[in-house]
């Protein structure tokens, strides 16, 4: 009964679940491809040169993966909150909710992961041609299809979202029968323990893994600081509320002394609901944070060593990441989509009480600005604090080599990503009829 409710659920919901979907099958897809990537280098000797940065490649690839699905259907959870408010105003009781958040999981997670596994072969092919026009594979990968990476692939796509939802599930079930009848935008919670118990633990570990960057073996430096990197992003997005609750304020602050009208209500939706503002910031966090810890780890090598690459050398480290950097983007997309579609009524009623389209516009802009730019300090300050460990190791002395262009790219990348993601999302919202609302007389009658 409850698995046909969550398939009837998913089926007339589409547009609800698009975002999770989609989040799966580029994972399954990403981990799948890289996996056969992996094993198919292995077995070329030539291609020992190249096989410690697909091994990264992979790495950041599956970390990503996991972190953006478990983000995503998270979101989808917060999204849905009155209706489950309104399933437990009617008889549900806590087990069936969390028993029917985790059946919607397990059928997006079955077709999305069937989808991602069709999609692995050719992205692998697809990076494999990559490889070769630039030069890294000369002679080509030979790819074979091979069962570990799509068990690999299957385990990202079923079992983390499972493992996801049940998380997104313990969130479902504290919503109470009269959620329903709650207008605040307030949040309520802004840290829930367990969320500040695992972002106390990460940041504590990232700490731990920094200041092991120095003490370890030479081949291991990068891989170890790539380490930090990830465990900070997981701190950073547990505890990210709180911080991006100070930021907003103190980034919004100029926004709204340059246009007092939209910059001001930019500004205290992001004071009134940081951990929704923070589910858009987080994939521009963790673009900014791992793809400068792995394109700046190389340059920092490269220099440390005298190394100078040209030609396709020079393409490698970019090549390999971008796919995980174009994963993320995507995410961006997702998140910043979701966190304002679901904003329609809300934007609906400042269009109802004066709000024109065009200030209505400039404050989606802004708060998606804002957002983006605490999301990009936040990755940013995680990837220098990883590189000048990593440089440190390499050379004693504490610093780190970049490329200010690399970095520039990335970060207008994100904000196109999120201005997109914003303006497409409340486009409908921005142009609909006015509510009506109710004047003193009518309420009177």
């Amino acid at each position: 009964m409850i698995l046909l409710l969550a398939w009837n659920n998913v089926r007339t919901n589409r547009a609800g679940f698009a975002f999770s979907f989609l989040a799966v099958v580029l994972a399954v897809t990403l981990v799948g491809g890289s996996g056969l990537l992996v094993v198919a280098a292995g077995s070329v000797g030539e291609l020992n040169g190249v096989m410690g940065l697909l091994v990264l490649s992979a790495l950041v690839s599956g970390f990503v993966s996991v972190f953006v699905v478990a983000g995503m259907l998270s979101m989808n959870v917060l999204r849905q909150r009155r209706t489950w408010g309104l399933l437990r105003s009617v008889g549900m009781t806590p087990g069936q909710v969390r028993r029917l958040v985790m059946a919607e999981a397990l059928v997006v997670a079955v077709l999305a992961s069937a989808a991602g596994c069709l999609l692995a072969m050719p992205y692998a092919a697809t990076m494999a041609a990559l490889m070769r026009g630039s030069g890294l594979a000369p002679g080509g990968i030979p790819l074979e299809l091979t069962p570990g990476p799509f068990v690999l692939a299957l385990v990202v796509g079923v079992v983390v979202t499972s493992l996801a939802a049940r998380s997104a599930a313990r969130k479902a079930v504290r919503v109470g029968p009269l959620e329903v009848l709650r207008d605040s935008a307030a949040q309520q919670r802004l840290l829930p323990w367990p969320r500040a118990v695992t972002g106390v633990v990460a940041l504590a570990g990232g700490a731990v893994v920094l200041w092991l960057v120095p003490q370890v073996n030479e081949r291991s430096q990068a891989p170890t600081a790539l380490g930090a990197t990830m465990a900070l992003c997981v701190a950073a997005s547990a505890l990210g509320p709180v911080v991006l609750r100070g930021m907003g304020a103190l980034l919004g602050a100029p926004v709204a002394w340059l246009d007092p009208g939209a910059g001001l209500l930019a500004r205290s939706a992001l004071i009134a609901q940081p951990r929704r503002a923070m589910s858009a910031a987080s994939p521009v966090m963790l673009t900014i944070a791992l793809a400068c810890t792995f394109l700046f780890a190389v340059t920092t090598a490269d220099v440390a060593a005298g190394v100078t690459r040209t030609g396709p050398a020079a393409w490698a480290a970019p090549v390999l990441v971008g796919s995980a950097v174009a994963y993320t983007v995507i995410s961006v997309l997702n998140a910043t989509a979701m966190s304002m579609a679901e904003r329609t009524g809300e934007l609906r009623l400042l269009r109802s009480v004066g709000t024109t389209p065009r200030q209505l516009t400039r404050a989606v802009c802004w708060e998606s600005l804002i957002v983006t730019c605490a999301g990009a300090l936040l990755g940013t300050g995680i990837a220098a604090a990883s590189l000048t460990a990593l440089g440190t190791a390499m050379t004693g002395e504490p610093w780190f080599a970049y490329s200010l262009p690399q970095y520039a790219g990335l970060l207008l990348i994100c904000l196109a990503s999120g201005l997109t993601g914003a303006l497409t999302a409340t486009r409908n919202a921005r142009r609909a009829p006015l509510l009506s609302i109710p004047t003193k007389d009518h309420a009177t009658k």
